[in-house]
């Protein structure tokens, strides 16, 4: 006669079902497969030639630029409508661009070479390449852009007293202690990372390297200027409100919040979906199309 196999152990009250072996060997399975991912993407972008040059500009511009803005802006003892935290991080404007170049050139420079062949050979799961390429990316711009922003807030704590901002004319000296500039700080820093997404997103959709950042920097740059000449104010505010560059630097705002077409962490709301718009639809063309 044949036997009934073993009855299973009941769990006892209150005790979770074990874990099935095979989940946990998919789960395994993918984080070691995530792992190798990013350091084969850090060890990618580390080695190519023109990633510290970049890096060294997107500081070197922002703090560059802020430093210039804040040297040129005066407040006279009648007083001024400046918000002298944003004045100190103008070089974010400049900054970005660059940025903007180091994401694009993280995959189209790939596609240039040929190398993604090897790449997605080593990496079948085009997901996970993509994921760690963003996360590397991501981690760069976060590091140098959070050295620009610190040394465009210190260009300007050390510059605006000189040019009449002072606690006289109702203005603090820029403190991170203060809460409207750390936000606008710690933002800014967020915002450049952001943008490094949504650059990387557009270069993967369209892979060259040239019309890839033509179109990053038009998009960024020209919506400022069709606001700027939109005579509806309706059509204007909606620009503002909608354009990323535009929405995304009100989180640099600390006085006049009111007057705001979108609010700080609104306007990054929105470059944030930018940003996973672009990255969804390039992860969706890099798995239906040939390398």
């Amino acid at each position: 006669m044949s036997q009934a196999p073993p009855a299973q152990r009941a769990n006892a009250p209150g005790e979770l079902a074990a874990e099935p072996d095979g989940t946990r060997n998919a789960l395994h399975a993918g984080w070691a497969s995530l792992r190798d991912a990013l350091h084969a993407e850090w060890t990618k972008l580390r080695t190519l030639p023109g990633t510290p040059w970049l890096l060294a500009a997107i500081i070197a511009a922002t703090v560059g630029v802020s430093t210039a803005a804040t040297a040129a802006v005066t407040c006279p003892s009648g007083g001024c409508s400046v918000d002298p935290a944003k004045v100190s991080l103008t070089g974010i404007d400049l900054g970005q661009a660059v940025v903007a170049i180091l994401a694009v050139l993280a995959i189209s420079s790939e596609y240039s070479t040929g190398m993604i062949r090897t790449t997605l050979t080593a990496m079948p799961r085009r997901a996970t390449m993509l994921t760690a390429k963003a996360a590397v990316v991501t981690g760069l711009v976060l590091a140098a852009g959070t050295i620009a922003v610190l040394g465009s807030l210190l260009a300007g704590r050390l510059i605006l007293p000189g040019h009449g901002f002072t606690p006289a004319h109702g203005y603090q000296m820029l403190s991170l202690g203060d809460g409207p500039v750390l936000r606008a700080a710690a933002g800014s820093v967020l915002y450049l990372a952001l943008i490094a997404l949504l650059s990387l997103g557009i270069a993967t959709l369209i892979r060259d390297s040239g019309a890839a950042i033509g179109t990053v920097l038009g998009l960024l740059y020209l919506s400022p200027i069709f606001a700027a000449f939109v005579g509806s104010p309706h059509w204007h505010n909606d620009i503002e409100r909608y354009a990323p560059m535009s929405a995304g630097l009100a989180i640099q705002a600390t006085t006049g919040l009111r007057s705001l077409p979108i609010s700080p962490w609104g306007g990054l709301g929105v470059l944030a979906a930018w940003a996973a718009a672009a990255l969804l639809a390039g992860a969706l063309l890099l798995r239906l199309r040939d390398a």
